[in-house]
């Protein structure tokens, strides 16, 4: 049965922060980058998931693009990450709840670093690069997912890591959504991971059966998220809302309710870079 993605009570308390806490007590998100002049993805994720709530948030870069995005953060702590095996040291530190790859990463860069951030089985959400980078063999991608996981594909991502999955499909936007359900449904058992397969009709399958779908269109249409970034930005909200405690396909749901919120809250003449600002809007209407 396809659960249909609406705010629930649950949803709300999750989105709220209590009395009495501190940053530690809302997670760590890290948000690994590219190289020089790759960093604008990374940084929208990065700030969305500071937006969505999470305590602290750093972005990880090589060496040569600290300049760049240390001109372009404030709230966003930055630093460098050199290669994989310092991924794995910084996971020693239990307060790194989250990590999200994959926006603006680069393909060399992302198969050196997500089996890397999957080896220290935090919670993660793993988009754009982090998934291409994987299409000539998504095995060993599956074999290094855990129940942490969530993965965010569109249409053709999702057509280059499941071809027989994604062939009944047809052309995207051209897909019923049972069809789109089944697909994701069985996607999350080869991967063993959440998917959130994206599109003007989102699902979100997990591993077991759970199908939740959200339909951007009717009333709820947000036609704006048609732009260069929102994706990311759904990645770094994802990302926060796990990094605040959220199991992956909640984060998952929730993420697809907020993004769409955004943007019907903005309107017409969205950028990715106004959806984080969005947020608290989004917030102060749910009386949060």
């Amino acid at each position: 049965m396809i659960r249909p993605i609406a705010l629930t009570d649950e949803m709300r308390a999750a989105l709220g922060k209590g009395e009495g806490a501190h940053k530690y007590s809302h997670g760590h998100a890290l948000v690994l980058a590219g190289g020089p002049g790759k960093g604008g993805a990374a940084r929208l994720a990065a700030r969305a998931a500071l937006r969505v709530g999470a305590g602290l948030v750093t972005l990880l870069c090589p060496q040569s693009a600290l300049a760049e995005n240390a001109a372009q953060l404030n709230a966003v702590m930055l630093s460098a990450l050199p290669d994989a095996y310092s991924l794995r040291g910084m996971m020693a530190d239990p307060r790194i709840t989250a990590l999200c790859l994959g926006p603006g990463l680069g393909l060399p860069r992302a198969l050196e670093m997500v089996p890397a951030a999957l080896w220290g089985k935090r919670a993660t959400v793993l988009d754009a690069d982090a998934l291409s980078a994987f299409a000539a063999d998504p095995g060993p991608l599956f074999a290094a997912a855990h129940p942490g996981v969530v993965m965010t594909p569109h249409f053709g991502e999702f057509r280059t890591l499941f071809p027989d999955l994604a062939e009944p499909l047809g052309e995207p936007g051209g897909d019923a959504l049972p069809l789109r359900a089944r697909a994701a449904q069985a996607a999350a058992e080869r991967a063993g991971a959440v998917i959130l397969l994206k599109g003007a009709e989102t699902v979100v399958a997990a591993p077991g059966g759970r199908v939740a779908a959200h339909a951007a269109t009717g009333a709820r249409a947000a036609p704006w998220l048609a732009t260069a970034g929102s994706g990311d930005v759904l990645a770094g909200v994802i990302t926060g809302l796990m990094a605040r405690g959220l199991e992956p396909f909640e984060a998952a749901c929730t993420g697809a309710w907020l993004h769409v919120e955004a943007a019907r809250s903005f309107g017409p003449g969205l950028i990715a870079e106004d959806l984080p600002e969005e947020v608290p809007k989004v917030f102060r209407a749910l009386g949060l």
